[in-house]
């Protein structure tokens, strides 16, 4: 314990000084409050404790490394969009892996966003928007580019003082290969793109469509894809295609284009310095103040079905030429207890039955109920859809309803795994 109250530890250089103040933690990580004694400055000082990560990592050394070499990049990035940092050291005696950054008291634009409600969409979204893009292009710009592999609000930091946004969290950042591109399923699943999922070779345009999820999660306050129960589902649906439900929420067509392009297969995905001068960032238009989900109208149709045991209630709204919005609502008919559910139906991807299957193995529907579910979806399908094909087979399949659906089941899994 040094003699000053509070202080637990000191860098090698006697520069920054560790108080007993923890800001965060997670996995093997804890982030400090710290004070740099040259500027006269509060800093972040992170601390990762190395002998926790060798009980999760079979190489520790190549574990230090990459840690080391993340706080070298760091350390070379000069942005006003991207955390600083400022020394970083490994102390053998203790285990532990340390690194000292800027500190933004304000967290994590995430937490932020939730925190605070109420904002100016049109000003402060879009003064958000245009730092990241910054940050991101001035990444992208270097030689080799740099590609960050797992932006997210969770990793961009704010200054709530000065409106100041820094992308932070370079642990899985790289640089690009001689041939422009890099491989490496890394990243968190709700913001990679179809081709980090699917093994490929990818560039650094896997950070626009990230960047493409930060926006939709900043205007709504939805986390992407928070309707899937596991990684599993999230990987059909993006890699399928299909779109997260908080998309829909999205009135304005001109953020809704944007956020579009930023989702876009991998051809047709802008750069960051072609986001920049998009109308959305040029445009006087205001946009609406709240993004709130939209209120049901002429478009939007509904049909009910009940058994003896449940009641379910299903309201459809065509949003383009390949989507329908689906909320669906299951009551218990002896009890008080119902559950609301939405979801995005792809009508080239997706088939009632896979979608009422879906719902039984979450536990949401009982096999005996999946026949009412599919005939209620298809029907409805074919209201808004009148060259929809129902699922007709299914019924002819077996005499059996429950078994029969036990046996679909089991097929439409394993042919996932194949596919």
């Amino acid at each position: 314990m040094s003699k000053f109250e509070g202080v637990l530890e000191r860098s090698p250089d006697g520069r920054f000084i560790r108080y007993d103040e923890v800001l965060g933690r997670g996995g093997f990580k804890k982030v400090y409050k710290g004070f740099d004694q040259e500027n006269g400055t509060e800093v972040a000082w992170y601390q990762i404790n190395l002998h926790e990560s060798a009980a999760a990592s079979e190489d520790l050394p190549k574990f230090t490394e990459s840690l080391l070499s993340e706080a070298a990049l760091m350390k070379s990035l000069k942005h006003n969009n991207i955390i600083k940092c400022y020394s970083s050291w490994v102390d053998k005696v203790n285990m532990n892996m340390n690194m000292i950054t800027e500190l933004f008291m304000s967290g994590t634009l995430r937490q932020f966003r939730l925190k605070h409600k109420s904002l100016n969409i049109n000003k402060v979204i879009k003064n958000w928007a245009r730092q990241i893009l910054k940050g991101l292009h001035y990444l992208h710009s270097q030689n080799p580019p740099i590609v960050h592999r797992d932006l997210k609000c969770d990793n961009i930091f704010i200054n709530a003082n000065h409106g100041e946004i820094k992308i932070g969290d370079l642990g899985l950042a790289t640089m690009l290969n001689n041939s422009g591109f890099t491989k490496g399923v890394l990243g968190t699943p709700e913001f990679m793109a179809p081709e980090v999922y699917n093994d490929e070779e990818y560039n650094e345009l896997v950070d626009i469509y990230a960047f493409g999820m930060c926006l939709l999660e900043m205007i709504t306050r939805d986390y992407p894809y928070s309707e899937c129960k596991n990684v599993v589902q999230i990987f059909k649906k993006v890699t399928t295609g299909v779109k997260p439900i908080a998309l829909g929420k999205i009135m304005d067509p001109q953020v809704k284009g944007l956020i579009e392009k930023c989702l876009s297969p991998a051809a047709q995905r802008p750069s960051a310095a072609e986001l920049l001068k998009d109308p959305f960032f040029s445009s006087s238009e205001p946009l609406p103040k709240s993004i709130n989900v939209p209120k049901p109208d002429v478009s939007m149709v509904e049909s009910t079905r009940s058994t003896e045991q449940i009641q379910l209630r299903l309201r459809g709204k065509r949003i383009d030429e390949k989507t329908v919005s689906f909320n669906l609502r299951i009551a218990d008919l002896h009890s008080s207890v119902a559950n609301c559910f939405e979801f995005l139906f792809d009508l080239k991807a997706d088939d009632a039955l896979k979608v009422a299957l879906e719902m039984v193995q979450g536990n949401d529907l009982k096999y005996q109920d999946v026949p009412i579910a599919v005939e209620l979806m298809d029907s409805m399908l074919l209201e808004l859809e009148p060259a929809w094909k129902p699922f007709k087979d299914y019924f002819n399949a077996t005499n059996n309803v429950v078994s029969g659906c036990r046996e679909l089941s089991s097929n439409w899994q394993l042919g996932s795994v194949v596919h």
